[in-house]
């Protein structure tokens, strides 16, 4: 049995603190990035572009996984993760020309993400930055900038920032779309965010404290949250995590799954639904330990969601709900979550 990190409680922390001020980001954005976001917006769609390009890193990259689903389920334009090694490794120019290149990072300096911006740029793409630092390198070179507004963020995980680009990305969507019932769900969603930091997922915290590994499921809109636990995992925790689609966990991984395995699923209410709770009930089967966050589920590993009449931001507030349970993982398994070994806030990549 570990021991909790001496003289910290889960709310002394950092992470703990600026996870909390989720909800306040999203109401700065839905009040401050409106016209810049409805501008774009309207450029989207009276000059749709080929295809939509994302360069991201860590947290970022699950963002921009998210930005994948979301993009092409709501307007059908093909989504790709752009590989910033081929520029500033390689070196070989893409052809970009006219297509919407999303470039996703919390700091705005990292090396490799600016090169491949600045080669974006001048394919002809349509760079915009999602940013939280607004005077940040990369902010000055993207054509558009979409701030994120989460202030300061000291502790080395991403938290509000991570939440943020999720938000800003279902704001231009839904202005991109003219989706009055998507843009609904946003302006509620800060005070969602509020209430799902408060619930109570202690159960997950205490099955996991002496778990030396586990898998982290989610389909579709849900697969960016499972990616984004299983990091916050890793680097907080110091638990091996690894996060696989619903679909593609039955192609392997699933051999390695026996009595006792721990497995966390986050699932929205939508067409994914079915299938991702057909897979946890095959887990079960084999005698796993499984923690849902999912609609429509009941029994003894269930974790508590916030209700939301829009799927796409069920994994926004399971999201939020897990980072103060990662939190208490992380202290309880004697681990400082604010000042992880070996990371820092910026990483250097080239």
């Amino acid at each position: 049995m570990h021991t909790e990190l001496s003289g910290i409680r889960p709310e002394d922390t950092l992470l703990y603190a600026e996870a909390s001020q989720a909800g306040d980001t999203v109401a700065r954005q839905l009040e401050h990035n409106d016209a810049v976001v409805q501008a774009l917006a309207r450029a989207l769609r009276d000059d749709p572009p080929p295809f939509v390009v994302t360069c991201a890193r860590g947290s970022s990259d699950h963002a921009a996984t998210f930005a994948k689903y979301v993009i092409e389920t709501q307007t059908g334009c093909v989504t790709a993760s752009a590989s910033p090694s081929v520029e500033s490794i390689y070196a070989v120019p893409l052809k970009l020309r006219g297509a919407l290149y999303l470039v996703i990072s919390q700091s705005g300096a990292s090396p490799d993400l600016l090169r491949s911006a600045r080669a974006a740029k001048d394919a002809g793409a349509h760079v915009v930055a999602v940013v939280n630092a607004e005077d940040s390198p990369l902010a000055a070179l993207a054509r558009t900038v979409i701030p994120i507004r989460a202030g300061a963020e000291r502790s080395v995980a991403a938290t509000k920032s991570f939440i943020g680009s999720l938000s800003a990305l279902l704001h231009l969507v839904a202005h991109w779309r003219c989706d009055e019932v998507l843009l609904r769900a946003l302006h509620e969603l800060p005070d969602h965010l509020r209430t799902a930091f408060g619930l109570d997922w202690s159960p997950l915290v205490r099955g996991l404290d002496d778990a030396r590994g586990l898998f982290v499921l989610g389909r579709g809109y849900g697969l960016a949250a499972a990616q984004e636990a299983a990091l916050k995992l890793k680097e907080t925790c110091a638990l091996h995590a690894e996060a696989f689609s619903t679909a593609e966990v039955r192609h392997g991984p699933m051999a390695l799954v026996g009595s006792g395995f721990p497995v966390l699923l986050f699932a929205q209410n939508d067409e994914a639904l079915a299938g991702a709770l057909a897979v946890a009930r095959e887990f079960e089967a084999r005698g796993a330990h499984l923690w849902t966050a999912a609609p429509g589920v009941s029994g003894s590993r269930v974790l508590p969601i916030v209700p939301t009449g829009h799927p796409m931001c069920a994994p926004v507030l399971a999201i939020q709900s897990f980072y103060r349970a990662a939190n208490a993982l992380a202290l309880a398994r004697g681990r400082d979550p604010d000042r992880p070994p070996h990371l820092a806030k910026v990483t250097e990549t080239v």
